[in-house]
Formats: structure tokens, sequence, C-alpha cells
């Protein structure tokens, strides 16, 4: 089989790809982040780089398989403020995946992208894909709510409910790793922060236990998205490439007392990847590379959706 990976970051459809399908089969990639395609050609060392995506001439490619990718969200997530959709610079991309697609006539493709698109856009690509999307929450296969759309020329199902909570996959010691912004939950001016958030947490847990996700316990501040505090027995907030200041790229957690971020291996986890995947990396490196990264469980399932077929 040949596979074409497009904006493919530290490589998490391929990562998939070879739990479903094995190593028999020849990949291409496409990637312009140099510390990606540090992590990317480390693990893959035999795929075949073309550089940036703009600059691949497709006629000279060979009839892809499989054609995989996460086409940048940065212009079409609600997170960002005057967001161009797909007249962005970025999120603008599609437009090369879907031409490829189109001259390259692959025999199955998928292609990822964030769940909280306008409207409008989500139809545009729906249109020019031809299939109508699937969403699935990574919350259903890891212990994060993450949200995505899935545009796949073939069905796709939801996968099982694994039951993964944040504390299930919590590092030991991460405390002792993270002390540069540990916050002791006993210091609160005018009063113990402890105490309030005992007291959030069980009026909170006693309220959305049955739903599984996120925990909100409370907040640091004046309670902004970066400020807030979750509940390790619920789940992790969906990770962020970007985004700066207290928890704003993985979310604050209350850890033993301890008020923290999560650790560049528990982000690890919540994407499904091994441990060490990213450990060349420095840590901001790191957040930023799983942030960006499909999960791979959701992934493989998707691509398990086809195995059964075959």
């Amino acid at each position: 089989m040949k596979v074409l990976s497009l904006f493919s970051g530290i490589g998490g459809f391929d990562l998939a790809f070879e739990k479903v399908f094995g190593k028999d089969h020849q990949v291409y990639f496409s990637e312009i982040d140099s510390y990606a395609i540090k992590v990317y050609t480390k693990h893959f060392p035999n795929a075949i780089p073309l550089g940036n995506i703009n600059c691949i001439d497709i006629d000279k490619l060979p009839r892809f398989d499989w054609i995989v990718g996460g086409s940048p969200c940065q212009d079409l997530s609600i997170a960002k403020k005057d967001r161009q959709g797909l007249d962005g610079s970025r999120s603008g991309l599609f437009w090369k995946f879907a031409e490829i697609i189109k001259k390259n006539k692959p025999k199955y493709f998928i292609l990822e992208n964030v769940n909280s698109m306008p409207k409008e856009a989500k139809q545009i690509i729906t249109d020019t894909l031809g299939v109508e999307p699937v969403m699935i929450n990574a919350s259903l296969v890891s212990a994060q709510n993450r949200k995505r759309l899935f545009w796949c020329n073939f069905p796709v199902t939801q996968p099982e409910d694994r039951g993964i909570l944040l504390k299930d996959i919590l590092e030991d010691g991460g405390c002792d790793r993270l002390k540069s912004y540990c916050i002791d939950a006993n210091y609160w001016k005018g009063g113990s922060l402890k105490n309030y958030l005992d007291k959030k947490r069980r009026q909170v847990v006693l309220k959305q236990s049955e739903s599984r996700l996120m925990v909100r316990i409370g907040h640091l501040n004046n309670g902004g998205q970066a400020d807030r505090i979750y509940s390790p027995d619920g789940k992790s907030v969906n990770l962020s490439a970007n985004g700066g200041g207290g928890g704003a790229k993985t979310g604050l957690y209350l850890d033993n007392c301890v008020i923290r971020k999560l650790t560049p291996i528990e982000c690890a986890r919540l994407q499904c990847f091994p441990d060490d995947w990213c450990e060349d990396l420095s840590n901001t490196r790191q957040y930023r590379g799983y942030g960006n990264a499909v999960n791979v469980e959701v992934v493989r399932h998707i691509f398990k959706c086809v195995s059964k077929r075959r």
C-alpha cells in the first residue's frame, strides 16, 4: 500500500495506521514544522518527505491507497478571534488537500478538523469532499474531552466508551516535576482555597458524575479560561497548541492538594501516544506537538472500520 500523510505533525495518523495495518506500506509525508519533523522522522525513518504542501507537484505523485491528514484549524477554531475561516492562510490549506484528493483519487481518505468551526465552513468542506463528517469525541477512548470532525469516504462508527478518567493517566510524582508552576492549594488570600475547592468538588462531582466529562471545581484570579481548575475525577480539557498563562495549553487540575498543569507525559497519554514519543523536544515543544496532534486511538478506530470490511 501507498499512504500520503499530509499535515503530518508528530505522526498520529501514521502511528495509528501501523497499529492496524502493520508496517508493510510506503509513506509519503508533508510537514513544515522542524520540531514535528524531528519527531516524525525518528519514528518513521523510511517515510519519503515532500516538504511544504503548497510545493507538491500533484501530477508527479504516485497513486495512493490512502490520503490522510488534519488540516490546520487556527482560522476555523472558536478559540481564534477574528477567524478568517477557509480564506485564512493556514486553514485555507484545506483547498490543497481537496485538490490532491480530486486529482489522485485514492481508494480511501480521511480529513480531520475541529468541531467548533462555523457551520458555513463545515458545509463547504462537506460539499467539496462529497461526504458528510462524523463527530467523534476522544473522551470515548481517552481521558480528554476533544471533539473532532472526520470526513471519510467510508462508513465510520462511534468507538465504545472505555470510561477512562484523568486520574487514571496521571504520572506518579507529577507535582514534583512541575514545581516551577505549582500552586499550593492551602494558600489563598483571605481564606482557605483547599476548603473552598473541596466543597466545590463535592458539589460538581455529584452534579456531573453521570456525564463523565470535565468536572470544574473552581478558579484562580479572575476565573479566565487559563485559570479554571478541574478535578481529576473527570476528563481533561481539550489540549491546545497555543495560548499562554496558567493552564492555557493543558488546563489546571487539583492533584494531591496542588494545583498544576499537566506534564508532557500526561499530554502524550491524553493523545494516546507512548510516553516517550516526543522526549527529544523541550516541554514547550512537546505541549505544542501533542496539542496539534490527532488522538491516536480515535484514528486507529477509524482505520479499523475499514480493516473489518476487508
